[in-house]
């Protein structure tokens, strides 16, 4: 019988550097625009069989005294291929269940203590490169969670551990490239949904309590301070942790800022991207420059490895070094806007869609069409 292996067994594997190949048998296309690192592509079909020619091109990319896994969108053509290949004489080959779906909904955490009594726990979802954040008062035992994806059991889970009450759940913006868990999260909890105020202008159908630019809200005896920072949408809002962070949504990356025809269209992203010049050199410029930026993203490449920084490792980085590094701080308005609109890369996989269910407008099929809305990279960077 053929050997199933989980996603998280996958990532383990990369993370240990155990010696395998990875086959992956979705089509070329979808295999270019994403994959997991390291991967080979063999296009395969659910009833393929073996060719001679298909065979000689396996000894060649995958011998089989090496380990082998098999990979699809979910599991079904892979499954096919590791069959075929164990009765062609592969002693070592296995299968990964849930394929590039279960790979999308993979996380992986680490933690940000800037003081002795604050703690960040940085949500990082391994195949899409969306991050999420615990922020937590030891003192007082509470903590809020900012742009949780809809897996929010993982949430309670890091709260539990630390001894944390979830007293509030916050979104920096209507995400275009995964379906929010806040309105969900905060339903369960019982505690409010914040949103800033400038929501009210995208038609949000969803309850929640809005936020005010420059409002506070107390985690333990530090602020955590909205601040207005359109551009990527209409009501981003950016939350300042005293003087010790910011969370930055997708205002401001670690290498770059966010795209702004998402929401405002190919005829309204001059006007997103003038927002984002004024954000990115009037609030951003003005915050002191040691503060650690926490975005609410980091690229990952089609080849499915992270720009900026290792799985498992912070995203973040000193406010004044990010934007000491990027190429389109300091430029005047024309340029940026010039930049902004000009050469843009693919755009997040059903993101109108994704914008209509986060604005409470729309709401998914079932469970199976959730995790297809979702899949692939985020893509919401310049």
């Amino acid at each position: 019988m053929i050997e199933v292996h989980s996603a998280r067994w996958l990532a383990d594997a990369i993370d240990d550097r155990r010696e395998f190949t990875l086959l992956d048998t979705r089509p070329v296309d979808s295999y270019e625009s994403w994959r997991v690192p390291g991967a080979v592509s063999f296009p395969f079909g659910p009833t393929e069989a073996l060719s001679d020619e298909q065979l000689a091109t396996l000894r060649e990319v995958a011998p089989s005294e090496r380990p082998v896994l098999t990979i699809c969108g979910k599991g079904v053509t892979s499954a096919n291929l590791a069959v075929r290949m164990d009765r062609a004489g592969w002693d070592d080959v296995a299968a990964v269940s849930g394929g590039m779906r279960d790979w999308n909904d993979l996380y992986e955490t680490a933690v940000f203590e800037p003081s002795d009594d604050l703690v960040v726990v940085q949500f990082g979802r391994r195949g899409k490169g969306c991050l999420s954040y615990l922020v937590g008062s030891r003192s007082a035992g509470e903590a809020v969670v900012v742009d949780p994806g809809r897996h929010v059991d993982q949430y309670l889970a890091a709260a539990a551990e630390r001894d944390l009450t979830i007293t509030a759940v916050l979104d920096t913006h209507v995400h275009a490239d995964h379906i929010s868990g806040g309105r969900a999260l905060a339903d369960r909890l019982g505690v409010p949904y914040r949103l800033g105020e400038g929501a009210i202008e995208r038609d949000v159908a969803i309850d929640y309590a809005p936020l005010a630019d420059g409002e506070t809200l107390a985690v333990g005896d530090t602020d955590l301070t909205a601040l207005s920072t359109p551009g990527h949408t209409s009501e981003l809002v950016s939350y300042r942790l005293g003087d010790h962070a910011v969370l930055t949504g997708d205002a401001l990356f670690v290498d770059s800022v966010g795209r702004t025809e998402l929401q405002f269209g190919e005829e309204g992203a001059a006007e997103g991207a003038r927002m984002a010049h004024q954000t990115l050199h009037e609030v951003f410029g003005a915050l002191p420059e040691d503060l650690t930026v926490l975005p609410g993203h980091v690229h990952v490449d089609s080849d499915g490895t992270w720009a900026t920084a290792e799985p498992g490792s912070l995203v973040g980085a000193r406010l004044g070094d990010v934007l000491d590094g990027l190429a389109l701080y300091g430029l005047d308005e024309a340029a940026f806007v010039d930049r902004m609109t000009g050469d843009l890369p693919e755009k997040p996989a059903n993101y109108e869609r994704v914008i209509r269910i986060n604005r409470g407008v729309d709401e998914p099929a079932d469970a199976t069409e959730t995790v297809t809305l979702e899949t692939g990279r985020n893509n919401c960077a310049v």
